[in-house]
């Protein structure tokens, strides 16, 4: 008589019924921060700071125009004495008898992220392949000693190494400048990268590789032809997970930018309107922030659960 070395009891009725509840209030609180800056973002800025707050209001376009221009007040003579307006945005800035100066700096500083985030993306993910695939194929001298190393390395609070990172940008004038900040990231990223890209690599056969290498391939084309493809959802988890601390860092990006290499997250707190914090402003900045990691997510969601997972369950 032979037993099943695991036994699978199907969840009742009700048992389905408290998780899926569960799963929907779980959503439901989680998506409330996003749909008030959403709501946010379409209010006016008397009505984003009533008391008590609106729910029901007129939604206006005015955060977004001051996200993306600067303005100026004027005598309501100068107002009446201009052309008509050519556009929305300008239409609400005379409403409130001002005039646009001229773009904001919301678009540079939106660039910056794209063009950090995406290349400290790619290189925390190249390097930690290649030094993924390095400790999982060859016996490296104190190899468990140089993984924890690595992953100390992120254990450690960004504020305990802020001081020194800035005097050594400062001496090799790297402070505000992308590529120090490319530099950076990639420096933090490429530890989570290592540990996450060796994982999956162990869980790909050396017989693929041994049989490539028999049929004639060196051992780069073997790991480019026959690894690379095996271990693409594990690459693609790891990217967005590079790509979420990349897009989101704030407490470096605040002390070694200021200008031309300061990106979103810095940058769209100080967002002053007249008379203070411009909340619609803020609100949109964030709201067209989410717009890009969203996408980047969505693109290799195929890949993102299969790729978290992998390894779990040996054949």
């Amino acid at each position: 008589m032979s037993t099943s070395a695991h036994s699978v009891v199907e969840p009742s009725g009700r048992t389905k019924a408290i998780a899926g509840s569960l799963v929907i209030a779980y959503a439901l609180i989680t998506m409330l921060p996003l749909v008030w800056i959403f709501l946010t973002a379409l209010k006016t800025p008397p009505d984003s700071i009533s008391y008590p707050p609106k729910i029901v209001f007129t939604p206006s376009l005015e955060g977004f125009c001051n996200l993306f221009t600067t303005r100026s007040r004027q005598t309501e003579d100068y107002i009446k004495s201009l052309p008509p307006a050519s556009g929305t945005c300008e239409e609400i800035a005379r409403a409130r008898n001002m005039v646009i100066a001229g773009p904001s700096n919301y678009v540079p500083r939106f660039w910056n992220s794209v063009v950090i985030a995406f290349g400290s993306t790619f290189f925390a993910v190249a390097l930690g392949t290649m030094a993924a695939y390095g400790f999982s194929r060859f016996r490296v001298p104190l190899a468990d000693d140089l993984l924890f190393f690595i992953l100390s390395t992120r254990m450690m609070p960004p504020i305990a190494v802020a001081i020194p990172i800035y005097l050594m940008y400062r001496e090799l004038g790297l402070s505000d400048t992308k590529f120090g900040m490319i530099l950076l990231y990639t420096a933090v990223n490429v530890s989570l990268a290592v540990w996450l890209l060796k994982g999956f690599i162990d869980e790909i056969p050396r017989e693929y590789e041994e049989a490539a290498m028999i049929d004639g391939y060196t051992r780069l084309q073997a790991f480019r032809k026959v690894v690379l493809p095996q271990a693409a959802t594990g690459i693609a988890a790891t990217a967005i997970f590079c790509m979420i601390f990349a897009w989101n860092e704030y407490a470096f990006a605040v002390l070694l930018t200021s200008g031309e290499a300061q990106t979103a997250p810095p940058f769209i707190p100080i967002i002053i309107g007249e008379g203070g914090q411009d909340w619609p402003a803020v609100a949109a900045g964030t709201a067209i922030f989410l717009v890009p990691i969203v996408v980047f997510t969505v693109l290799l969601r195929k890949h993102l659960l299969r790729g978290i997972t992998f390894g779990a369950v040996r054949k």
